[in-house]
């Protein structure tokens, strides 16, 4: 059994909202979090102004990958967080659940873009110090 707590982020497209999420819990738990993002459309990439975002603090965004729903490990999640704006998803065990309600930035440029980052960056730092 993992003491690491698990963690899912959940957006329309894993485009860009759940994929910095993913990054910034990875980023700030270390090896304390297991941190994933998903959906159920998977785009396949990841939107390159929010590889542009991370990049400017250093990490590189490049690396992840869209995932499904059907790739996730049969775990209960310690806190699944949806982006918000209409996120579908299914059934999802988990001690605690919130939707978070951040703006999507596809079309925003990279200043709003960057302010949406961080807005994500606080929320992260926020789950880390109450997740279960």
């Amino acid at each position: 059994m993992s003491d690491k707590k698990r963690i899912l982020f959940i957006c329309v497209e894993t485009f860009c909202r759940s994929q910095m999420a993913e990054a910034f819990a990875r980023i700030h738990g270390g090896d304390t979090v297991e941190a994933y993002s998903t959906d159920s459309r998977p785009s396949s990439v990841v939107n390159p102004e929010a590889i542009a975002a991370m990049r400017e603090i250093g990490y590189d965004l490049a690396t992840h990958a869209s995932k499904s729903f059907d790739e996730l490990p049969n775990v209960e999640w310690a806190f699944v967080a949806t982006m918000g704006r209409g996120d579908e998803c299914p059934y999802i065990r988990s001690k605690q659940r919130e939707d978070w309600q951040i703006l999507d930035p596809k079309n925003f440029g990279q200043k709003d873009f960057n302010k949406v980052r961080d807005e994500i960056n606080g929320k992260v730092h926020s789950l880390l110090d109450t997740a279960k």
